[in-house]
């Protein structure tokens, strides 16, 4: 027995399976004299219930690990290269299979006996973004043995809506760029005899600038409304981490307990067996006191047979 091989046993079982199942291994590996492997599995924490179902995931569709990694990659250099049309392409590729898997991983759990809600679910989603986002969280998810449900970091692998949602056309170029100019230029030499036609083209113009800009003000307000709802989410994510921070020292303090219940009684028990061996101890001692007492008494008997024999055997040679 070693830890490796006991918490990959242990992250396999349902959540309100596992702390009867760790202190077995740490009372077997204590009674086997190995204290320090007792101890490092009794460190081992139960997994909450998003991580338990993320490792399920991870148990029963090992097929879907590596290209869950290889799409994280993909995200990842695209971010790097600012490669728009790329990036687009892939986030729609994770929101595909992100849904997939958080869908896939609830069912799973129901299959395993502990059906679960859409809360859940939304957890293996948030886990499985942060897997697309850090190599790190992607090597921690794929071993199977989560605790707690991973974060991503904020707006990524949400790619920004700036590169991924339907953007407004650019506004056509100002009348100061070479292209506006040529084509001016082009135009006013078509329309030179129709000088009544300029102040209708500087209109357009003008007012396509205006659109141009009216537009870039309902996008930077869109922008901001966009931020706020990141950070009304970022805002829910850090309250959800202080619950599950609490439910977890709960959690431990339970585990502690049970950790201290399960030595007291493995004290007990060796207590009790030193007993049983001091009573059986005393029992045999108390036997031999009983068995000097017969031979004791026995030869006392013995002499005072031996001493009237003597006495009649002098009294007969004397007469």
């Amino acid at each position: 027995m070693n830890l490796d091989t006991v918490a990959d046993e242990l992250y396999g079982l349902r959540p309100e399976e596992f702390v009867a199942a760790r202190d077995r291994h740490a009372l077997a590996a204590r009674e086997a004299g190995d204290r320090s492997l007792a101890e490092e599995i009794r460190a081992l924490r139960r997994p909450s219930l998003a991580a338990w179902v993320s490792n399920l995931l991870v148990r029963r569709q090992p097929e879907e690990v590596e290209p869950l990694l290889g799409l994280g990659e993909r995200l990842r250099r695209a971010h790097r290269e600012l490669d728009g049309e790329q990036l687009r392409e892939l986030a729609r590729r994770q929101n595909e299979v992100i849904g997939a898997l958080g869908r896939q991983a609830r069912k799973l759990a129901g299959q395993a006996g502990h059906p679960v809600g859409e809360g859940v679910q939304r957890e293996v989603e948030e886990t499985l973004h942060a897997v697309l986002a850090d190599p790190r969280a992607g090597r921690e998810w794929a071993a199977g043995r989560l605790v707690k449900p991973l974060t991503s970091p904020a707006g990524f692998p949400v790619a920004d809506e700036a590169l991924l949602g339907d953007r407004p056309t650019p506004a056509a170029p100002g009348p100061g760029s070479p292209a506006r100019g040529r084509k001016r230029g082009a135009d006013n030499e078509r329309r030179r005899p129709h000088t009544g036609t300029r102040g209708k083209t500087r209109e357009a113009e003008q007012e396509r600038a205006r659109e141009a800009e009216r537009e870039r003000t309902r996008e930077a307000e869109r922008e901001r409304a966009r931020e706020a709802e990141r950070e009304r989410a970022r805002e829910a994510r850090r309250e959800l981490r202080a619950r599950e921070e609490e439910a977890d020292a709960a959690a431990r303090a339970v585990d502690e307990a049970g950790a201290r219940t399960a030595e007291a009684d493995e004290r007990v028990g060796e207590l009790r067996e030193r007993l049983r061996q001091a009573e059986e101890e005393q029992r045999r001692a108390r036997a031999g006191v009983r068995e000097a007492r017969d031979r004791a008494r026995q030869a006392d008997r013995a002499a005072r047979e031996a001493r009237r024999r003597s006495g009649t055997a002098a009294a007969r040679s004397g007469s």
